[in-house]
């Protein structure tokens, strides 16, 4: 067998058998194409996770911020009424007894009826209603035996309260019966109406303070019919007189003293049982029934307070009163209440502080929707390529654009719906439906810009309108006067009316205002510095430059300038954080000025009355750390000055050392004045007039040349104007009459006014540290803690006690829930110490001021961090370009020090532009809108018109924004640019 050779040709193949053609195999049941949307997303999951993540934020911030709106406009209006007091926000109805059948019975079903008529936009407090009858007029007891001051005798009215014996305690004897009882046998004479007495318990305190005990038989004066009486049959005592249930019923917990003219008499009220109301009427002839029917003011709410004052209204005097006193058959009933009245304070309130504290949610909207449309326009530009393949190979416009909605409702929506539950969950408040649709409408924004942009771009070519540019710039411009000039007409909040969106979004406008002249002016004078750096050895510099005045991007796109969105969001964030942050300055400062003017100065101490302080209690303050300026002086509040038009009018008088208060008020900034007019030189004579400050309201009384000044104490001192001065710390009512004398003269023409009974101190003066040392200085007696007596007189603008003849007692509770202001010194201290951080604490209490500036500082933070995301937005986007361009240079030489130079010098002459023209658009909105804010309600004070512009928050919020950005940038760069490099290194120019 031989092998043929390799060149032979081998034998052809027998041809095969020709077999039929087989038939298409039937698709399998099931098989269909992979769904686009998945397909898409599992392609770009880190970008799928981004955009999910980019609309949970922004969600959420749409859905916190109406319900932080809500909480805080609740709270407001909560602590308001509450700070009121339980009188006030309560519905006090009243009707005449009828003149049979009174019972307890009847009673409740008046309460039922009263109850029922509730419920829609307000609720009553049911566990502290207080119902029952009383007698209008109280009668005198002329028991010989009791006690008469002055020889008046006391006075006594009846009540029947229900819930009475749930607030006192039984100490003696027992409680009146509930069970009727007869009043004489029948046919008797009209006079055995009043026989057997009414029994009555009383307060044990009461009792004791009028001499009557458990079995005594209280007359009154007899009548042509009878004698009324009661007798005492039980004693009790009140465990909390603090309680609500006491308020307007200060007579039945102890005697109140009624002063009559030079005298006082005691009044002591008794409470009968229900089987003695049917014969109420005796004692006095007029008896009436009552409800006290205290609002639950925890469950009212600022969004629905129109329909709850309407509501109140109708109860008051409307349709509700009519079907009341028709269906209890009392045509006397009657329904009075202050929350009408306390309800259009609150709206007021929040009416001026609304549009300032809406200011950071707009800067923070403003700015997410730069950035909503920023991630849009750069996930259009990044699928660019594909995007116009798919159009290339048949798909419409609107077929890819429907496959992008769906694509991005896969991502957006449930992100959406999360954060809206979150926002839900984590700030809960009745009103849902503004969450919802601010959430919706941000969810629909996040998911419509994608698709709109790519629609944009995949459309046909246009030919560039020239002006459309300019047109829209100048309607943003007009948009922007328009709302300056009314808010300088009207201001933010014009009184009386709702917030005007174009007034409160006008920084807003101011702001978008710079960042198009910003846009237009940073691409020529970054082009400029730009060609400087080039005239310079180095690379890096004129590189960075150049490409941040021409713009990066999407390889392509046509585009010649930087990107505008970055900067615009930055110098939005900066403005609107930048001029709230000055009003809030503002607040601060004018909060602190109110609080030193009542204070006096930074630190007080007063003595009570015309006492003085204890020796050298005025000197150890001085030597107190943090104690600048120590200013001991002597005030009296009966002085008169002789020589005026008046002949003799009533003046403050101050002694005090002139240098000292001269710089009291040069740092409070009232009544500044040279401590030179005050000199008194060694050789004048003895006779000559002392030198004197005049306020204001003393040059009101008229005269000139030398005055006298008669001191409250005796004696007299001629005095001669050396200026006249609009306030003094030490009196800063506008209108007081004071006149300030210098120490050393009229210290000795004056007696006792070498020991002063007032210090002031200015400085960061610990309040503790300061009460610390005025009880060490205070002697064992007087450091007890007992309270002073009600003939101990007032402190120096301290309210004074009711004077003789007062109509009504003296009250002798508290207001029952009202706590001590923050920081206010105990009432027992004999000499009250005041500080202005105590006083600027009190200040800002009020939850709605503290709720408008939380709302600010959480809108400025989500600014930020939207603006943030902006830049690196941006920088991520020209992530593979970037790479690109540094992996040839360095192929030539270019260090990494370089490249992270190079990327920094790239990206922060935008920053910078926006830090600088945010600061200055800032500045220009104080300018423009501070004049005409009002910030009383916000200070909670009274205070003039204006925001003062200083430079401090503007600066601060700007160049943390900045170097935050900055910081930003060096972080991606050095983190991400080695990797990317490398990767070019490796496949070449970008796939």
């Amino acid at each position: 067998m031989t092998t043929p050779p390799p060149s032979a040709t081998p034998p052809s193949p027998a041809p095969p058998r020709r077999s039929a053609p087989r038939p298409p195999a039937a698709p399998r049941a099931g098989t269909r194409p992979a769904p686009w949307v998945r397909t898409r997303l599992r392609a770009a999951p880190l970008g799928t996770l981004l955009a999910a993540a980019l609309a949970f934020v922004a969600v959420l911030f749409a859905a916190a911020l109406p319900r932080a709106q809500d909480r805080g406009a609740d709270q407001a209006l909560r602590s308001f009424l509450t700070d009121s007091g339980s009188t006030r926000t309560s519905l006090q109805a009243t009707a005449p007894a009828p003149g049979t059948g009174q019972s307890a019975e009847a009673l409740d079903r008046t309460l039922k009826s009263l109850l029922a008529q509730t419920g829609n936009t307000f609720h009553v407090d049911t566990d502290r209603v207080v119902h029952g009858t009383r007698t209008v007029k109280r009668q005198p007891l002329l028991n010989p035996e009791l006690s008469r001051p002055h020889g008046i005798p006391p006075m006594m009215s009846l009540l029947y309260i229900q819930q009475a014996r749930d607030h006192m305690k039984l100490v003696e004897g027992h409680w009146p019966d509930d069970t009727p009882r007869s009043a004489g046998a029948a046919g008797a004479t009209e006079a055995a109406a009043y026989e057997p007495p009414l029994q009555v318990a009383m307060s044990q305190q009461a009792a004791r303070t009028i001499g009557a005990r458990v079995g005594s038989v209280l007359r009154s004066a007899p009548l042509v019919d009878g004698t009324p009486s009661v007798e005492v049959v039980g004693l009790y005592s009140v465990p909390d007189e603090t309680e609500d249930f006491w308020v307007d019923l200060d007579c039945l917990p102890r005697a109140c003293k009624t002063f009559a003219g030079d005298s006082y008499l005691w009044e002591a009220d008794a409470l009968i049982g229900a089987g003695d109301l049917e014969r109420m009427d005796l004692w006095g002839h007029d008896a009436e029934d009552f409800w006290r029917l205290p609002v639950d003011v925890g469950r009212l709410r600022a969004d629905r307070l129109d329909a709850t004052k309407k509501e109140i209204a109708s109860y008051v005097a409307g349709p509700t009163a009519a079907r009341l006193a028709f269906e209890t058959r009392r045509e006397g009933l009657r329904t009075t209440s202050w929350l009408p009245e306390l309800f259009e304070q609150a709206h007021e309130r929040r009416q001026a502080a609304e549009p300032l504290a809406l200011i950071g949610p707009a800067g923070v909207g403003g700015v997410a929707f730069v950035v909503l449309c920023l991630a849009g326009a750069l996930a259009a530009d990044r699928r660019d390529a594909e995007l116009r393949l798919l159009l290339a190979r048949g798909g419409s416009r609107s077929a890819i654009v429907g496959r992008l909605l769906r694509e991005g409702a896969v991502t957006v929506l449930p992100a959406a719906a999360a954060a809206t539950a979150l926002a839900v969950l984590l700030l809960p408040t009745p009103r849902l439906a503004p969450a919802v649709l601010s959430a919706a409408a941000v969810a629909l924004l996040a998911l419509l810009t994608f698709p709109v942009r790519a629609a944009v771009l995949l459309s046909p070519p246009r030919p560039a309108g020239r002006w459309r540019r300019p047109v829209a710039e100048l309607l943003v411009l007009a948009a922007t006067a328009a709302a300056v000039l009314e808010v300088r007409r009207r201001g933010v909040a014009p009184a009386g009316s709702d917030p005007d969106p174009l007034l409160v979004a006008s920084p807003l406008l101011l702001a978008l205002c710079g960042a198009l002249l910003l846009a237009r002016v940073q691409p020529v004078v970054t082009g400029w510095f730009a060609r400087l750096a080039g005239r310079r050895s180095g690379l890096v510099g004129f590189l960075g430059l150049a490409r941040a005045a021409r713009g990066t991007g999407a390889r392509g796109a046509g585009r010649s300038g930087p990107s505008v969105l970055p900067m615009v969001a930055l110098l939005l964030a900066i403005t609107t954080g930048g001029f709230g942050a000055t009003v809030l300055q503002s607040v601060e400062s004018n909060r602190l000025g109110v609080a030193r003017l009542t204070v006096g100065g930074d630190a007080s101490i007063s003595a009570f009355g015309k006492g003085n302080l204890p020796d050298g209690l005025a000197q150890a303050a001085g030597e107190l750390p943090g104690v600048r300026t120590s200013v001991p002086l002597w005030v009296d509040h009966d002085s008169s000055l002789v020589g005026t038009v008046r002949r003799s009018s009533q003046v403050n008088l101050i002694v005090v050392d002139p240098a000292a208060y001269a710089e009291l008020s040069r740092v409070l900034d009232c009544g500044r004045f040279d401590p030179a007019l005050l000199a008194t030189g060694g050789g004048e004579p003895a006779d000559a007039p002392v030198p004197a400050l005049f306020t204001s309201g003393v040059a009101r009384l008229g005269g000139s040349g030398t005055f006298t000044v008669q001191p409250g104490n005796g004696g007299e001192v001629r005095v001669r104007g050396a200026a006249v001065i609009d306030c003094t710390p030490a009196v800063p009512a506008a209108d007081a009459a004071t006149v300030v004398l210098p120490a050393g003269r009229a210290t000795a023409l004056i007696g006792g006014s070498d020991r002063p009974n007032r210090w002031i101190g200015l400085g960061p003066v610990d309040g503790d540290r300061l009460r610390a040392l005025v009880r060490s200085a205070l002697p064992a007696e007087s450091a007890s803690p007992s309270a002073p007596g009600p003939a101990s007189p007032s402190a120096p603008g301290s309210a004074s006690p009711s004077a003789p003849g007062s109509a009504s007692p003296t009250p002798t509770t508290p207001v029952a829930g009202r706590a001590p202001a923050p920081g206010t010194p105990p009432d027992d201290e004999a000499y009250p110490v005041r500080t202005s951080a105590d006083a600027v604490a009190a200040l800002g209490a009020d939850p709605l001021q503290r709720s408008a500036e939380r709302l600010f500082w959480a809108s400025v933070a989500g600014a930020a961090g939207f603006a943030l995301l902006a830049v690196l937005l941006t920088l991520m986007r020209t992530v593979p370009e970037r790479a690109a361009l540094l992996a040839r240079l360095r192929t030539m030489g270019l260090r990494r020090r370089q490249g992270v130079a190079l990327i920094l010098a790239e990206t922060l002459p935008q920053t910078l532009a926006a830090a600088l023209g945010g600061a200055l658009v800032a500045a220009a909105a104080v300018a423009l809108l501070g004049p005409a804010m009002d910030l009383s309600t916000l200070v909670g004070a009274s205070v003039p018109t204006g925001v003062r512009l200083t430079a401090a928050p503007v600066l601060t919020l700007a160049l943390g924004l900045a170097a935050l950005v900055a910081a930003a940038v060096l972080v991606e760069a050095a983190t991400s640019g080695r990797r990317q490099i490398t990767t070019e290194l490796r496949a070449g120019d970008q796939r």
